[in-house]
């Protein structure tokens, strides 16, 4: 990881230099144990901040996104003839570079618009997961050493499998290694063991009684305190008005009521559609546990028997819903 580490920074500095990105999103160690943050390079010396291991949580589509649609919003209060094109480069790993081709493919920006230093991947670290291995107690130190993580709490030093500790997306991961790049950094990561049992959950999940698959819905939903972190965090999140926010019409109630929750997060997944590239970014960020990715992989393995199509798998694999195929199933349409 070290080696990757130095690839990384070498080449972030590069483009820096060189004048081929104006800025860099990747990741830099976070203020706690065993945490990585989002961070924002601009000068090449500050490239060696830059990391990449098991702690870099957050898919930094979103912020690629988010940086583009800024500077495009600033430029229009500028003289034509002054207006100034910015690219951004970003580190990318599987996962993250699904979600550019989704922005590409929805043409939020253009290809000339941002670098991608793609990144392999082996999954990332599942912070709630962690606090639950360590019962709760506060981390004070923590390393990687190999396949181990140790963790130095108050109740004394734990080593702890990293498996044990990955995320639940990561663990069934078809899409480690980036779809597109400009630059590789380091040989691609070997296929994830797990993820052939890709949809094992859900298809246990379907098989319950329609009954109990609604009580399981509203027991999760009856958690959800509509902090909007899922929708803050996503990268198919990009609208300038959440429905939620809209008053004309108004979708959602502003109270407390359960069924407006209920309305928020079904109509949110219908937006998902198609669209989830299964990054963990919702929740991750979740404060109270809602296991959304239960309902988001449910619709993905739909979309894939149905249309034949994984979000973001390839620029030519276009959402289902914004393309006509001439002799799609239809099976759904006739037989409901």
């Amino acid at each position: 990881m070290e080696n990757i580490d130095k690839k990384l920074r070498e080449e972030a500095k590069r483009l820096l230099e060189e004048k081929r990105v104006d800025a860099l999103v990747g990741y830099e160690t976070g203020t706690l144990p065993l945490t990585a943050t989002p961070c924002f390079i601009t000068n090449p010396e500050d490239a060696e901040k830059l990391v990449w291991n098991a702690f870099c949580t957050q898919n930094l589509a979103k912020y690629v996104h988010d940086l583009i649609s800024q500077h495009r919003e600033s430029q229009k209060r500028v003289k034509p003839e002054d207006r100034k094109k910015k690219v951004f480069g970003v580190v990318a790993r599987g996962c993250t570079t699904r979600s550019i081709v989704l922005h590409l493919q929805e043409r939020q920006y253009a290809r000339d618009e941002i670098v991608i230093v793609g990144v392999p991947c082996t999954g990332y670290v599942d912070r709630k997961q962690l606090s639950i291995i360590v019962s709760g107690e506060d981390i004070q130190e923590g390393t990687l050493e190999g396949d181990q993580l140790v963790v130095k709490t108050t109740a004394g030093e734990k080593r702890i499998p990293l498996q044990d500790a990955l995320s639940g997306n990561c663990l069934t991961c078809k899409f480690n290694n980036p779809i597109i790049c400009d630059v590789m950094i380091g040989e691609k990561a070997p296929a994830i063991a797990g993820a052939a049992q890709e949809y094992a959950e859900v298809e246990d999940f379907e098989n319950l009684p329609t009954e109990e698959r609604w009580a399981y819905f509203t027991k999760e939903m009856a958690k959800c305190i509509r902090c909007y972190a899922c929708r803050q965090a996503c990268p198919s999140c990009y609208c300038k008005t959440c429905f939620v926010e809209q008053s004309q019409p108004q979708w959602v109630g502003l109270g407390e009521d359960t069924t407006d929750t209920q309305v928020f997060q079904l109509m949110r997944l219908f937006h998902m559609v198609g669209r989830c590239v299964d990054c963990g970014s919702c929740i991750s960020v979740c404060p109270m546990g809602v296991d959304l990715r239960k309902f988001l992989k449910k619709l993905d393995k739909d979309v894939l028997d149905l249309f034949e199509s994984r979000a973001g798998s390839s620029m030519e694999d276009l959402p289902p819903l914004s393309r006509f195929k001439e002799h799609d199933k239809e099976d759904f349409v006739f037989n409901p």
